[in-house]
């Protein structure tokens, strides 16, 4: 028998997430199952194919809910979470009892945890350290940009990995010994280790190409880095570099996307004042009131290119 669990790919908080559920699953819900996992991807079109819930019961993790019967578990924390009223009409009749959002929690890792406690009686202590960093790094609950950006703790180095990895079989690799395992242990395994310093490299490079690229429009920095390998760039470089801003607005092209990234300082000096969900969402994207995105494919890259300049001159007002 098999827990097919599928979470958000290429995110600290995903990972944590699935590690999270896959532990609380195997003391408290089915031993001894097979549990796999499968990286999610926003994009543009359907986000869902329905072969990937291939498991005797199924789990979407830190994703938007899918209205599928074959979904058996589902927790988010995305004030985005639905794609469609219909969607949301879906979850609202559901009645298993399996199934959870709360836009409140600053990670879905610890929404997993207290649930996970509350409801079912699972111990998450044990898993104290990751739920504790998971809400840290998916809530930017930072002093300042530079703890993210220097990258000083283990769980920025194992983010690090996480996030520009495109190796789905690397990455359940990480979800299965997270379960179990120290930040200070995962980031010392060799598959890991050996992965960091390139990573970081990769990362200082980042830096400078965001620096060249970036210009101050107001309260918005903005930048666009496509021909650039960027995907899974620190989103806290910008404030970094440029602490005087309120918003980041940013164009990044894929294999799979083009990406409008928008963001906001927790430090700038003059808060935020825009929902930035909402705003995303009136493109097809969404997130969170803080941070939040929008993904086009990949040919559509002049419209992507209009919709950040919409968004950098709202962010004006």
């Amino acid at each position: 028998m098999k827990i097919k669990v599928c979470y958000h790919g290429n995110c600290f908080d995903g990972a944590s997430s699935a590690a999270v559920f896959a532990r609380f699953y195997q003391e408290r819900i089915h031993a001894g199952w097979e549990r796999a996992f499968q990286p999610m991807m926003h994009r543009a079109g359907a986000l869902f194919d329905e072969t990937a819930f291939d498991g005797d019961e199924n789990a979407i993790v830190d994703f938007k809910y899918c209205p599928s019967d074959r979904l058996t578990w589902w927790f988010d924390h995305h004030k985005s979470a639905f794609l469609t009223p219909e969607d949301e009409a879906h979850f609202r009749a559901d009645t298993s009892g399996k199934k959870f959002v709360d836009a409140s929690y600053k990670s879905c890792t610890k929404f997993i945890a207290d649930v996970a406690a509350q409801q079912f009686g699972f111990d998450a202590a044990p898993l104290a350290e990751l739920i504790h960093w998971a809400n840290k790094i998916d809530g930017a609950l930072y002093e300042n940009a530079a703890e993210p950006v220097e990258m000083k703790a283990d769980a920025f180095r194992l983010a690090l990995v996480i996030e520009n990895t495109r190796e789905p079989q690397l990455i359940e690799r990480i979800i299965t010994d997270l379960q179990y395992r120290s930040l200070a242990e995962m980031v010392a395994l060799p598959y890991v280790a050996e992965r960091i310093a390139p990573l970081y490299e990769r990362h200082l490079r980042s830096m400078e190409i965001i620096k060249q690229a970036a210009r101050v429009v107001g309260p918005v920095v903005f930048f666009d880095v496509v021909g650039h390998d960027m995907e899974g760039y620190s989103k806290f470089i910008p404030y970094y570099l440029h602490p005087s801003v309120t918003y980041s607005v940013s164009v990044s092209q894929s294999s799979f996307r083009s990406k409008i990234s928008v963001g906001s300082s927790p430090w700038a000096p003059r808060p935020r004042w825009h929902d930035l969900a909402a705003i995303c969402e009136r493109y097809g994207g969404g997130g969170h009131a803080v941070v939040a995105a929008i993904s086009l494919a990949p040919e559509e890259l002049d419209t992507a290119r209009k919709i950040a300049a919409s968004i950098v001159q709202e962010l004006q007002q």
